[in-house]
């Protein structure tokens, strides 16, 4: 088993036999592919047909579809398996970094000689005096070895890093570590091979003198030596004392060596003019001091013999649990060169992919490797180290990802869902869904983020995943429409306090589910995100309290979202408010009915806390353009009764939760009732009524109902019934008095 793997050499394990739908031209033998809009599906007669996952299925899965490992749908148990098995993920794994790239192909005697070439000419630093074209070939040879050992490093951590994602993967698939066990060995085999040329470019004195030079206390400086007066009396000191921690750190620059180490004395004389007289001598003075710091070093390091003497124990740190994997850098990469020629100089039987490694190294370095500058967190090999949190890359329980988990199983036969299978979505999807409906026996159904489900689940939660954002039907959801049907300009004429009829029957129409549904559209339409904001938005609207969708946090709801959540305008509560002295403008001290409970959020609801309350879409709150924990909730019956409140002059104080059709439906309906009374009272300014006309408006109005009765409850419905008959009365009067005799 080696290069030649493909998709259909994988074991499917739970997963064979799932239905997968696949789309292809009218030919028996035609490709399979796994999207509809694959490039290499060149026909415009494409049949479709749901098959179940076999070997025989993926052998006619076109290339292009199993690279991306198409045929799942995203999200799910089937789509993340397929996605990580693809041609991008375990199988490119399994078929890299086994032998010599050939493209980027040396020989052990290659690396034998580079490596010689380089430690033969390490000390001895620029070759002033010599004939630019004598010197050519020598220079054009040492490049070619630099050039060679930088390959040979970056091919051991590339191989290191293969080696560990392919064993994260094999741990959320545990029936696929036997079969890959031969890949495996391999890729292990070749690390080895690899780790061991990387060694020979590494000189174990420059090690030691290294970490002997971090340890030396800073030496009396000469700073009243005349031959550094040339720097300015005042400027000595400091000088000096950057030479000497520029020359300490350079000493981990373990390619350069003593010799290239020397000219730092450059640095001191930075700035001066060359024809300035004294600068030559600052500059030598500076090379001798230079020079005898390095015999300090070699002297430090010269009793140890530099033998190992200490073993100690390496923790190569892994991506943070969840981590998505196209985001996940190899530690290797980040680790200065001292600590890479420690790594392949003295580990002993290191297993690479676990990350842990026994290191057998001299005292000094030891001391380095322990003190708080180390690039690598080491303990003493005979230490008790608590074990690291449990980590999802690292973990080999069985059954991690299966299907009944994320997959369109019936509900019945859902596996519920643990901290690991959330990790593993974070790890094994590039976007995870921000909200999913959940049902748990202690809390029934909820619309929940995954940063909430994952802390549930640390506090041991029970429940399964019923759907995520992007498993909502597209029939559900409706097509993309990036405008109402009726004209832009009479839409601006709907806003409230915009003067709009109260009979129109758009009246209040910006207030509703519909216009939020529109404005989340407007901002993203066009975009691979419209529809995915349509799917968040309908499944957030199933949140009780907004408040608990986490927003702020990464991979929280989009703006557009929380903008069809929410609306800014106000709501008109003219209807609702008892009647007044002063008869203009009084109200009808209708119910607030089916309104009572819409929500209300708002930063600041409290008068007595300082600053003015603002709508969390609001330029001026503290955070994002969202609701968030610390935000207050109100209700409109809340609202109505208090009169203390400190509101925003621009945005008005709070953002109101969209209306219902029930709710939307009930406030023109009560401002209908509202304009008809001021029009029997003839508190509007205008001509009397027609009584005719308003006894035909008050006979439809007795019979609105909510869609849901229940929510109408029987206090509410009789104070209604009873508005509407005395209106009907008065209207009544109205009408015999004017009716002709």
């Amino acid at each position: 088993m080696g290069s030649e793997l493909t998709m259909a050499d994988v074991p499917l394990g739970p997963f064979a036999g799932s239905l997968i739908t696949v789309y292809s031209a009218k030919s028996k033998a035609a490709k399979l592919h796994g999207s509809r809009q694959c490039r290499q599906l060149r026909t415009s007669d494409v049949m479709t047909a749901e098959v179940s996952l076999d070997e025989a299925v993926l052998r006619r899965l076109c290339t292009r579809c199993a690279a991306r490992g198409a045929g799942g749908r995203p999200g799910t148990g089937l789509g993340m398996f397929l996605l990580a098995i693809g041609e991008t993920g375990l199988l490119c794994h399994l078929r890299s970094y086994r032998e010599p790239d050939e493209d980027e192909c040396w020989t052990d005697h290659e690396a034998r000689g580079a490596a010689e070439l380089l430690r033969a000419e390490q000390g001895l630093g620029a070759h002033e005096g010599k004939d630019e074209e004598d010197d050519a070939p020598l220079r054009e040879a040492r490049e070619e070895a630099e050039n060679l050992r930088g390959l040979i490093f970056s091919h051991w951590c590339g191989a290191r890093g293969s080696l560990l994602e392919a064993q994260a993967l094999l741990a959320h698939f545990p029936w696929l570590e036997e079969w890959a066990k031969p890949s495996m060995s391999i890729k292990a085999r070749y690390l080895e091979t690899l780790r061991a040329q990387a060694a020979r470019f590494v000189d174990r004195e420059e090690l030691v003198v290294a970490a002997a030079a971090m340890v030396l206390p800073m030496p009396e400086l000469p700073c009243a030596d005349p031959a550094f007066a040339v720097l300015g009396g005042s400027q000595v000191s400091s000088a000096l004392v950057r030479l000497w921690h520029r020359w300490r750190s350079t000493t981990g620059r373990i390619w350069e060596g003593p010799g290239t180490r020397a000219y730092l004395s450059c640095e001191i004389v930075r700035g001066i003019r060359s024809s300035q007289k004294g600068r030559d001598a600052a500059r030598a003075k500076a090379a001798r001091l230079i020079e005898s710091w390095e015999v300090l070093a070699r002297a430090a390091a010269a009793p140890l013999d530099r033998a190992p003497k200490r073993r100690l124990t390496g923790h190569i740190p892994h991506a943070s649990a969840g981590m998505p994997r196209h985001v996940v850098t190899d530690f290797l990469d980040g680790l200065d060169e001292w600590t890479l020629g420690v790594l392949v100089t003295w580990a002993v039987q290191p297993e690479w992919g676990s990350g842990v490694l026994t290191l057998d190294v001299p005292d000094l370095v030891a001391e380095r490797l322990l003190g708080p500058a180390s690039g690598l967190p080491c303990s003493p090999a005979d230490e008790t180290v608590d074990p690291p949190e449990h980590d999802s890359r690292t973990g080999s329980e069985p059954g991690r990802l299966r299907p009944g988990v994320f997959d369109d199983t019936p509900v019945f036969d859902r596996c519920p869902v643990t901290l690991d299978h959330i990790r593993a979505l974070r790890t094994l999807t590039p976007t995870a869904d921000p909200l999913y409906l959940v049902f748990s026996a202690s809390g029934g159904a909820e619309v929940l983020p995954l940063n909430t489900l994952e802390r549930r689940l640390t506090k041991g939660w029970l429940g399964v995943l019923i759907a995520g954002a992007s498993d909502l039907p597209a029939s559900v959801i409706g097509p993309e429409e990036p405008e109402h049907d009726y004209d832009s300009e009479v839409r601006a004429t709907q806003l409230p306090d915009r003067g709009q009829d109260v009979h129109d029957p758009h009246f209040g129409e910006s207030l509703g589910l519909a216009e939020g549904r529109h404005r989340t559209l407007s901002q993203t339409y066009g975009t691979e995100t419209g529809q995915l904001n349509l799917r968040l938005l309908a499944l957030a609207r199933g949140a009780h309290d907004l408040r608990s969708l986490d927003a702020g946090r990464p991979g929280g709801l989009p703006t557009e979202v929380w903008h069809g959540l929410l609306t800014e305008d106000r709501l008109n509560l003219a209807p609702f408010r008892k009647p007044g002295s002063n008869r203009r403008g009084s109200g009808s001290a209708l119910p607030l009915g089916p309104l009572a409970a819409v929500q209300l959020y708002t930063t600041n609801a409290n008068p007595l806390i300082e600053g003015k309350g603002h709508s969390p879409l609001c330029r001026h709150a503290q955070h994002s353009a969202a609701v968030v924990r610390g935000d207050d909730l109100l209700a409109v019956a809340d609202l109505l009764a208090r009169t203390d409140s400190d509101w925003c002059s621009k945005c008005g104080g709070y953002a109101l939760r969209r209306l219902t059709d029930t709710q939307l439906s009930y406030y023109r309906a009560a401002h209908r009732l509202h304009d008809l009374k001021e029009q029997l009272d003839n508190r509007t300014g205008g001509p009397d009524a027609d009584p005719s006309g308003v006894i035909a408006c008050l006979d439809e109005l007795a019979t609105w109902q909510p869609v849901d009765d229940a929510a109408w409850c029987s206090s509410d419905s009789w104070q209604w019934q009873e508005t509407v008959r005395e209106l009907t009365r008065m209207a009544a009067r109205s009408h015999a008095v004017t009716r002709p005799s």
